[in-house]
């Protein structure tokens, strides 16, 4: 997996999996979305970090160009049709998933070898949380 930066989708999986959920009728998306999501949750003590960077990019995906989001986006990053409004269990899981994506348990957390880079990182991520939150 090639990564470039510490955005939301400046990996090579992430950028694929941004691309996938653009193909898809927005339900569809927001089913993927929280797919993505419960796989992190659901995972055991470690989060692998394939499925912890499809949730970092599924919640920037989501809040795409939402009003007054703080995330740094490029207009290809954004959907591509209008998602529906976010229910409160997919926030809910989303909470959940983000934070375990930033806990020990983490290896896309743990797999920064530059600690600034890992701090940029973490500081990208908690702002999705954030603007997710907002939703």
């Amino acid at each position: 997996m090639g990564t470039w930066g510490t955005g939301p989708f400046q990996s090579d999986l992430a950028d694929d999996f941004r691309d996938w959920l653009h193909g898809l009728p927005p339900q569809e998306a927001v089913a993927a979305i929280q797919e993505a999501f419960q796989r992190v949750v659901d995972s055991g003590s470690v989060v692998d970090g394939e499925d912890g960077a499809e949730a970092v990019a599924a919640a920037a995906y989501a809040i795409g160009y939402a009003q007054g989001s703080d995330i740094p986006t490029n207009p290809e990053d954004a959907p591509e049709r209008a998602l529906l409004q976010m229910p409160e269990p997919v926030r809910a899981v989303a909470r959940q998933a983000l934070l375990r994506v930033l806990g020990d348990g983490s290896k896309l957390a743990q797999g920064w070898v530059d600690s600034s880079t890992a701090a940029e990182w973490r500081q990208e991520v908690q702002l999705i949380l954030h603007a997710f939150d907002q939703l």
